[in-house]
């Protein structure tokens, strides 16, 4: 006997979350603002020059968000929008008439503005808030991209050249052993290359797929080697002596990329080792037998030497601070040199640039620790008190790793042997 559900009732309380999770957007942006001006104001009447006022703030909003720092920084220039210059907006997102993500892309659109301009744009755009029915991410972003554009036309145009300042190249992993390599570029020269793909693809007959003959094509034009030739492997692949020669199946990890299934990374070595036009070497790694935590190493050094901080960089894969998953730019002293903090692997963290400058700002400190199976932790303390904790990743298998620019070919060939 099926129990008698209520579908038009579970579909009302669907709607009434997801209104509340607007208001709750709404008012922690109202809060954010008021935490920044009571930072400002403090800081202000200690005597804390008007350009390091607020220092570290996005962190902790961050922090407090569970987000990454980059986000945080999102979150308080939204919240400051928000709350001094687009109140109409703000009221629309308290209503749950705009959710928090179209919200901010009507902040993001009238960004280029002056204040009074920006709050007439706030009114067209939010005032009515029925204007706002039916109306998708795309459709939000270009109506307030077109009244911006009408309020100011040289402020878009201007953004529009300086942002080809920005354009850059990043990756992140994606699921199964994958990768997405994003690019941004200026719209003509972003066109001309996927332009340049898709016919690539269309004069192709030999049966791949169009995306299949695109990411070859990608591949062969920018590293100059046919797509299937393995790429070298300096064993910058985190690997167990048991993964590596097939008597385990604990996972690999890729530094910065995240765990690799033990087959994968087996087929990745073998590959290269096999394949004459690549080059594949193992770095000497040391991991502790039981919590498969990378081991201690210091220097007497002030800076980080080479050796110790790719240590660092393969214990910590990834920005230390909690919810930062950015590439680790600089390696730093959890307990500052000037105060006598050791440059070891203990006191050692990998950081991405705008965290290691965020604990700089004053109320911040990090402490650090390492128990009796070498997990190292790192406590982040915020300026109004709140701690947050970082454990570093662990390798899985059970004995210690020690290679020594060790040739793959000679590691699976004693391998085979000893089968």
């Amino acid at each position: 006997m099926f129990d008698v559900v209520d579908e038009a009732g579970l579909v009302d309380r669907i709607a009434a979350l997801e209104r509340a999770k607007c208001a709750a957007a709404a008012e922690q942006a109202v809060l954010t603002a008021q935490l920044d001006t009571a930072r400002r104001a403090r800081e202000a009447a200690n005597g804390i020059p008007a350009a390091k006022r607020g220092k570290g703030l996005a962190s902790e909003v961050a922090l407090a968000r569970h987000d990454s720092p980059n986000r945080g920084g999102r979150h308080l220039g939204f919240a400051r929008a928000l709350v001094h210059e687009m109140p109409h907006t703000l009221a629309a997102l308290a209503a749950g008439r705009l959710s928090e993500w179209r919200a901010t892309l009507i902040v993001r659109e009238s960004a280029c503005l002056s204040v009074a301009d920006r709050r007439v744009l706030d009114a067209r755009m939010c005032a009515d808030t029925k204007s706002l029915e039916g109306k998708g991410d795309k459709r939000i972003a270009a109506d307030a991209k077109a009244i911006a554009y009408e309020l100011d036309p040289h402020a878009v145009v201007d953004r529009a050249v300086r942002a080809e300042s920005d354009r850059t190249v990043w990756v992140r992993p994606a699921p199964d052993s994958m990768t997405y390599v994003t690019a941004l570029l200026p719209m003509t020269q972003g066109v001309a290359v996927y332009g340049a793909l898709h016919r690539a693809a269309e004069a192709c007959g030999d049966g791949r797929g169009r995306g299949h003959v695109m990411a070859d094509t990608l591949v062969e034009r920018i590293t100059g080697r046919p797509a299937e030739v393995p790429v070298p492997v300096a064993v910058d692949l985190v690997i167990t002596d048991e993964t590596l020669l097939g008597g385990d199946q604990a996972p690999a990890r890729v530094p910065g990329f995240g765990p690799v299934p033990a087959t994968v990374a087996r087929r990745l070595v073998a590959a290269a080792a096999d394949d004459a036009r690549s080059k594949a070497t193992l770095r000497r790694l040391y991991k502790h037998p039981r919590s498969g935590a990378l081991v201690a190493m210091e220097s007497r050094a002030r800076l980080f030497p080479k050796g110790l901080k790719r240590f660092v960089d393969r214990r910590d894969d990834t920005c230390r601070t909690p919810y930062c998953d950015a590439p680790i730019r600089h390696h730093d002293h959890a307990r500052p040199h000037r105060r006598d903090g050791p440059t070891s692997a203990l006191n050692g963290l990998g950081e991405c640039a705008h965290c290691n400058y965020a604990k700089e700002a004053t109320g911040w400190s990090v402490t650090t620790t390492s128990d009796e199976n070498g997990c190292h932790t790192a406590e982040f303390t915020t300026p109004t008190g709140a701690r947050h904790r970082s454990v570093a990743p662990r390798m899985p298998g059970r004995r210690t790793t020690i290679y020594s620019a060790l040739d793959v070919r000679l590691a699976l060939a004693l391998s085979e042997h000893a089968a």
